[in-house]
Formats: structure tokens, C-alpha cells, sequence
């Protein structure tokens, strides 16, 4: 099951090996760190509050506040992070490169929890051999839109290796994985077993195939779904009055968007009300959330995802209907409890997944499995 999981994971994401053992995006980041890295060596990533994922931070903020980053609590890096550009939502290439240049880290980590547009990965592989930096990219959020040909290809752009988890825009079983170079595989495999996944559940492994196989096949047109309804509902957001950031670029390249909703309250009170009307999103920092006095707990903005929308078969013009809701619920200050109603009947004709095998029997046709 394992070997046929590592094949169908190599195929999609045309990379030189994979590793299907790690059991979550964290400990596949783990394994990065811990192939590639010594405690006390120094990474570069992003910050949490600039999409950044906690895997990647550090133990303590620069103030001396404690984060527990997996990263600087769990390996003991040093972690120094990349400069952003705001106006951009991205990575700052030119101030990025002289920082690296100063400080010589081991690993650069692109990728995160929230990032809309694809990172500059090409622009930085000569820098990284000038400084001898390994770079790698988490791609825990993107990993269905990269196995579909979409976003961006970090490995043909630079990349040694990417990390992920299984179960978002690649819509598999709870678990992880790492692909790569094969001058990267003996690494990530001393690095993988034993000391970081004895046991990789192998159950997951089983599910894993099943949805990489459905990814090939079905993916390509899911990943092209998933992008126009990110777009589409970020623009009919944005008709209705919400600030989505990045608007002036179209609003994401992803499945995911971003909304300063500070005007009408914190992340964490506007996460509640949506709650309550059966619209599931989450606070999210956003990135000057902090030099504005913002605190994780309650940020300025919430993040929205289309992958699952999608998943059960909506199109644009439903993102126009959730834009309506999330309007209702936000904007017009409606009662939660009455727009509930209407989402649940709006949500009665979205039942059954797509994009996948309706039966157990055609996946296992499409694999074969040996006896």
C-alpha cells in the first residue's frame, strides 16, 4: 500500500521521490527541519501575522512573548523572517535577499497558512547557493492546486523539497507527506522514521492513495473550480462593501481570501455571529494587525476557504449567495438565527462530493492492487 501511495504521490507532483509516512502538515514540516537543520541553526519563513504557519515560528516573539512555533520550541531554531510587502501580500525579493545574505540561514521556508498568490521561489535559488540555504515550501494549503498544474511548481522553480498536509485543497485523509529531489530523499527518510513517525498510520496511507488517485483524475478541473469561486466570491464580497484585501490584484490566486472586517468588530466576534448562521470561516490576523495594537485572539480580519464549497459542487453565481448571507450577517447586522434558515436551505441542494469516485469499485479499478 505504501509503495503504491509513494508512486501515485510522485506522479502528481512530478517529483523525484515521496515520503506518504509523516502523519500531519506539522510533523512533515518537522521532517524538513530535522533533515536539513541543526538546533540553533538559523530558517527563514514568514511571520504568523503575515500568513506564516506556527510550525514555522519561533519559541518567543521578539518582545519575549511565548509562541511555541514547532519550529524554534520543538527543533530549537533561530527563526528570522522574511520581509513582506503589504501592498503586495507577498514575500519583498529585493529587501528578502539582502537579509539573507547578512544572516546565512540553513533552510527558507516558503509557503504557509495564508498566502493568496504564489511566493518568488525562483528569484531567491541564487541567493540560496551563494549562502548555502536549502529551500523548501510548505504547501499544506496548495498541494491540490500544484498536483493540478496550478498556482505555482516549486520544485521546477527551485524548491528541494515540499512539505504538506492531506487534507485541504488536496482533499485526502488527515496526514501528511514530503515530495522532492532525489539528492533530498535520503534525508527525509532517516529524518521521517523513526524518530519522528514509529508508526504512520497506515490507514491514512490507504485513504491517501485513494485521494491522490482521484486527484489525478479529477483535480485539474477541481483546482480550476476551486480558483474562479475564490475569485468570484472575493469580488462579490468586495460589490457588497467588505474590504477583501488585495483587491486591486484580482483578490487571491488560491482557494483562500482574506477580509479586514474591523470596521464592523473583531475576528473572533464576527467568527461567532457566522457561526451561528451555519457560516464557518476563522479570524485571522492580518498583516498590520499587530503594529495597529490587533491580537491573534482577536484579530482584524477573517479568512475564507472555496475548496469545500467547491467540493460539494458550487459554482459562481453561489458565491454571490454566500456573499448575500456573510452581508446579512455582518454588514446588515441581521439576527444570525433567521439567516440560518435561509442557509440551510440554500445548502439543501449541495449534498452529495464531487470531483471523486462515486464507488469504492472504480478506484480500486483504477488502481490496481496487487493479491
Amino acid at each position: 500500500m505504501e509503495e503504491i501511495t509513494i508512486e501515485l504521490a510522485k506522479e502528481l507532483f512530478r517529483s523525484e521521490f515521496a515520503d506518504v509516512r509523516p502523519i500531519s502538515g506539522v510533523v512533515a514540516n518537522l521532517v524538513v527541519y530535522t533533515a536539513f537543520t541543526e538546533p540553533g541553526d538559523k530558517i527563514f519563513a514568514l511571520p504568523i501575522s503575515k500568513g506564516g504557519h506556527i510550525s514555522a515560528g519561533p519559541l518567543k516573539s521578539k518582545t519575549g512573548s511565548f509562541i511555541g512555533g514547532t519550529a524554534g520550541a520543538v527543533k530549537g531554531l533561530n527563526v528570522e523572517y522574511f520581509e513582506f510587502n503589504e501592498e503586495e501580500m507577498n514575500i519583498d525579493v529585493d529587501k528578502s535577499i539582502k537579509k539573507i545574505k547578512r544572516e546565512k540561514p540553513k533552510l527558507l521556508m516558503f509557503g504557509g497558512s495564508v498566502f493568496l498568490f504564489p511566493h518568488p521561489v525562483k528569484e531567491f535559488v541564487e541567493t540560496a547557493q551563494e549562502v548555502g540555504s536549502v529551500m523548501a515550501y510548505d504547501a499544506a494549503h496548495v498541494a491540490g492546486l500544484i498536483g493540478a498544474g496550478l498556482f505555482q511548481d516549486p520544485l521546477r522553480e527551485g524548491a528541494a523539497v515540499i512539505s504538506m498536509s492531506t487534507h485541504k485543497t488536496l482533499p485526502g485523509p488527515q496526514h501528511g507527506m514530503v515530495v522532492g529531489k532525489k539528492e533530498c530523499f535520503e534525508e527525509i527518510k532517516r529524518a521521517t522514521f523513526p524518530g519522528l513517525v514509529s508508526n504512520h498510520h497506515l490507514n491514512c496511507v490507504a485513504a491517501l492513495s485513494i485521494a491522490l488517485t482521484e486527484h489525478l483524475k479529477f483535480g485539474k478541473e477541481y483546482a480550476k473550480q476551486i480558483i474562479r469561486n475564490a475569485k468570484k466570491l472575493g469580488e462579490s464580497l468586495y460589490e457588497r462593501g467588505f474590504k477583501v484585501v488585495a483587491a486591486d490584484k484580482g483578490f487571491t490566486e488560491s482557494h483562500t481570501l482574506l477580509v479586514d472586517i474591523s470596521e464592523y468588530g473583531d475576528g473572533a466576534a464576527i467568527e461567532k455571529e457566522l457561526e451561528k448562521a451555519n457560516i464557518i470561516v476563522n479570524r485571522n490576523l492580518l498583516p498590520w494587525d499587530i503594529r495597529e495594537g490587533r491580537h491573534y485572539e482577536h484579530p482584524g480580519g477573517i479568512r475564507l476557504g472555496t475548496s469545500e464549497v467547491t467540493r460539494l459542487g458550487m459554482k459562481e453565481q453561489d458565491m454571490e449567495e454566500i456573499a448575500d448571507f456573510m452581508k446579512r450577517v455582518i454588514i446588515d447586522k441581521e439576527k444570525p438565527e433567521k439567516v440560518l434558515n435561509d442557509v440551510k436551505e440554500f445548502k439543501k441542494s449541495f449534498q452529495e462530493v464531487h470531483y471523486c469516485f462515486e464507488t469504492a469499485a472504480e478506484a480500486y479499478q483504477y488502481i490496481k492492487i496487487r493479491k
